[in-house]
This record gives C-alpha cells, structure tokens and sequence, in this order.
C-alpha cells in the first residue's frame, strides 16, 4: 500500500458480516489507500480468513447495535487524515480512485460524495430513483461521525462537501435469494427503528406507503426505463416498505 508521508494518508472503512463473494473484488480496488480497516460481525464464510490477508487490520464485533454503530466502530478505528467509507459490494475504479486522491490533496471541503452506479441482479439501473445515488462517503477523519441510525445510517460532517464524477459501482443484488435476505433484513431493522422513535405501523400505512414507493420508483422516475430489472427493483423496493410498516404496528 501507498506510505508516501508528503500527501494525506487515506483509510479505507468496511463493515462486513459473510461477504466472501465480493469482498475480494472490493479490497483489491483499495490498493491505492495507505489502511484498510475491516469491522466484521461473525462471518462463518471465509470473509475473517479474506480480510486477514488483504487488509491492514481485522475487527470482530459481534455485539451488533445496528448499522451505524459498527461503522462508527471503523471510523474510529482508522489512522488515516482522511476515510473512506465503502461497503463490501462496492468497488472504486482507477479513475474515480485518481479523483479521491486529487480531492484529498486539495484540501477544498471536509467531504465528498460519491454517486453510486447501483446493480440489480447483475444489471446497471439509470433510472428508478437507483441513479444518481449520491452518498457522503469520503470525509476527513477529524471532522466526521456516523449517525446512529439501526438502518440507512448516514456519515455527518462538519464542514463543506463536494462531488466527485467518477460512478462507484455497487454490485448489490446478484440474484434474487440475495434481494429476499436482504429485504427481509433491512425490513426488520427500519421495522425496530420505527418502533423505537415511537412512530409505529399498521396494515393501512403498509399498503399505502407500498403502493405509493412502487409508483413513485416504477412511473415518477421511470424505472421501466430499466425493462424487466427496474420493474423488480421497484417492486423489491415497495415489498420491504409494505413489510417494514407492517411489522412496526405489529404487536411484540
């Protein structure tokens, strides 16, 4: 890895839980940052043995507290002056790395976001709502924190962001055992979110809140655009809101 100590050093920031498919793919991408760090939550496939190879440093936390505080875990981890935050299915291309390192060097804004290129069952989505995907990912270490949310946790920082060009591709959904786990997953979370700020559910909003998710992904922003794949992907989408405000009026 990079040790040249007249520029910013730059952390790399991965929380996993039985990512050995992808993350091989992810952390070579990495080769230009000086520290990866890896939190992972009890993986049993092989993604501890991957990360210890090609990381800089492995963590394992297994007392998981939601999406938020593992990676808050990460970024605190990290020794860089400036972190990036990347999931597993992700990846960063040589031009979009050149870019972060330019913007890193310029020392312009605190933060950058990152427009994610997202794929569903192994196709590019343009539209739908899934592109732009922007999220604030590159930050410096000094000035940023993780919201504590269960699910959808979102990196804050002090201080200006700006954009970079490059797409992140995002390999999300390779199949469609893939897009049920990861449903009912993200569905249960944002169903206990709800439920702990006091908002709750019921069989009304589930159905509405669906509809309208559907609607507003497949006609607004036209994901039949995206043929057959950005009909799944909306109504992916309109499943897990049906069952998250189903589950969070339910009784315990």
């Amino acid at each position: 890895m990079p040790a040249n100590t007249d520029r910013p050093r730059l952390s790399a920031v991965i929380i996993t839980k039985n990512e050995a498919r992808d993350l091989p793919t992810c952390l070579a991408s990495l080769t230009f940052c000086d520290e990866i760090v890896i939190v992972d939550s009890g993986s049993t496939d092989g993604t501890i043995e991957i990360a210890e190879r090609m990381a800089s440093r492995t963590l394992v936390r297994t007392d998981w507290e939601g999406f938020g505080r593992q990676k808050q875990r990460a970024l605190d981890a990290a020794t860089g002056d400036w972190v990036l935050s990347i999931d597993a299915d992700e990846l960063i291309p040589p031009e979009l790395a050149l870019e972060i390192r330019a913007a890193i060097e310029s020392g312009t804004h605190a933060g950058y976001r990152l427009h994610r290129l997202n794929y569903f069952l192994d196709k590019p989505l343009r539209h739908g709502g899934w592109y732009p995907d922007c999220h604030l990912r590159l930050v410096r270490r000094d000035t940023a924190r993780f919201s504590e949310n269960v699910v959808h946790e979102v990196l804050l920082v002090d201080g200006t962001i700006g954009e970079l060009r490059t797409p992140m591709p995002h390999m999300s959904y390779h199949d469609f055992d893939e897009v049920l786990e990861k449903l009912r997953r993200y569905a249960l979370a944002g169903a206990e979110q709800r439920r702990n700020s006091g908002r709750g559910g019921s069989p009304g909003k589930a159905i509405g809140h669906a509809i309208a998710t559907f609607v507003k992904a497949y006609i607004g922003k036209r994901g039949f655009l995206d043929g057959r794949h950005g009909f799944a992907a909306a109504a992916a989408s309109a499943q897990e809101i049906f069952w998250r405000y189903l589950i969070a009026g339910w009784p315990r």
